[in-house]
């Protein structure tokens, strides 16, 4: 595996890659990560979570001029690592983010002579406009179709998370096979024993309605569709607290937000949890899990939230249409800041209902076993990889002369 992102660097791609690696290797199969270096990030509680094994390369990278929490890779030091992956005979390639991984990682492909599939984690035309504001939005729409295409084309197979994502990709052109396989769910690591209380740690009485978002805090996640919609939310119920849980580039514009929306308040930022229960603990104490990302290509928080027992409302766009349903814990209104509020009070206002979504919740959340999903994603290595014995062997050229 590939990546230009992974942990101590917190988002859905890592924690994609973390939950098929960690089942992979569980099933007896050897899974060699290059990703980067974050040296910064040595001493910070997100970076002691995670431990790095054997079998993670990190590579040297540079930070990235318009987001400065990604990194860059060195090309070079990656494919100098042929040698030493040849010894470790690989079988496949598989790609997980579309920068320097999705060129070095075809480069290694061809140099081993193995199959390469890649991953499309993240929805492109929706995510540029965010940090690339001085271009026209149809112009940066363009231009993320037109690399999708030629990158996607590139590979052997194409893994996407979600039916929406798919119909997406066959729009623009991609002619690579695609199968949708959604990153599932460690129940057995995730679901923790309660712990302390976190109503109790971040000042809240057991009696306020408590909203919780938890994430990136970053602009593509459209965290300022919930500060629209939230005093509405307080006109019916005046104690109500929406809790923002994560990192990210967003956190002071919307700070400044809630702060001009006299939210100030009832907005709390509660930072990076850990999930060694300090994560769970938020989520068993909210009310409610509110989503509003237009861009996800899945939403694996969702899952988390409904693993356990915590009823969400959330916008039905892209992935998150494929991870939800109604009949599973949870409310999907239509994407204006009323109907969301509407649908979040109604909630509150009726323990049955709440009490009723959370049992779905938690039946519904049985279903997303990361086992299950990383078994599928083996049988989609073992066909690639039977069809590329099968292949002839590629002639030399020949002079004509």
């Amino acid at each position: 595996m590939i990546s230009d992102v992974y942990f101590p660097r917190i988002n859905g791609v890592s924690t994609s890659i973390h939950s098929f690696r960690s089942e992979l290797r569980r099933a007896g199969h050897r899974v060699t990560l290059i990703c980067p270096e974050y040296p910064e990030a040595q001493g910070l509680a997100r970076a002691r979570d995670h431990q790095d094994d054997e079998d993670i390369l990190r590579i040297p990278a540079r930070t990235v001029l318009l987001d400065p929490e990604d990194r860059m890779m060195r090309f070079g030091a990656i494919t100098g690592l042929i040698p030493q992956l040849r010894a470790r005979r690989i079988d496949l390639v598989h790609i997980h983010t579309p920068f320097v991984a999705h060129y070095a990682g075809i480069k290694l492909a061809r140099a081993l002579g193995v199959p390469v599939v890649e991953s499309y984690h993240t929805f492109f035309e929706e995510y540029l406009y965010n940090y690339i504001r001085w271009l026209p939005r149809d112009w940066l729409r363009g231009a993320a179709r037109y690399f999708s295409r030629s990158q996607c084309n590139a590979v052997d197979g194409l893994i996407v998370p979600s039916s929406p994502m798919r119909h997406a990709l066959a729009r623009y052109g991609i002619t690579t096979e695609m199968h949708i396989l959604p990153t599932g769910l460690n129940l057995t690591e995730f679901l923790t024993p309660p712990g302390a209380s976190f109503r109790a740690k971040i000042g809240l009485r057991d009696d306020q309605p408590v909203l919780l978002y938890v994430g990136r805090v970053a602009l593509e996640k459209n965290i300022d569709f919930l500060l629209d919609m939230f005093p509405q939310v307080r006109a019916a119920h005046p104690h109500a607290v929406l809790v923002i849980a994560g990192e990210g580039p967003a956190e002071g514009h919307l700070r400044a937000r809630a702060a001009d929306m006299q939210l100030d308040d009832s907005v709390r930022f509660v930072g990076y949890m850990r999930r060694d229960g300090e994560l769970q603990d938020a989520y068993r104490a909210a009310d409610l899990f509110v989503f509003s990302s237009r861009t996800e290509t899945q939403g694996l928080v969702l899952i988390e939230a409904l693993a356990l027992g915590t009823p969400v409302v959330a916008l039905g766009v892209m992935g998150t249409l494929d991870v939800l349903h109604e009949d599973g814990g949870c409310r999907i209104p239509a994407d204006n800041p009323t109907a969301f509020s509407e649908a979040v009070h109604q909630v509150l206002a009726n323990r049955d209902l709440r009490a009723q979504l959370s049992a779905e919740a938690i039946a519904y959340g049985q279903r997303w076993s990361s086992a299950e999903k990383s078994r599928t994603l083996i049988g989609l290595y073992e066909q690639l990889c039977a069809r590329r014995t099968a292949e002839p062997p590629a002639q030399a050229a020949t002079d004509p002369a």
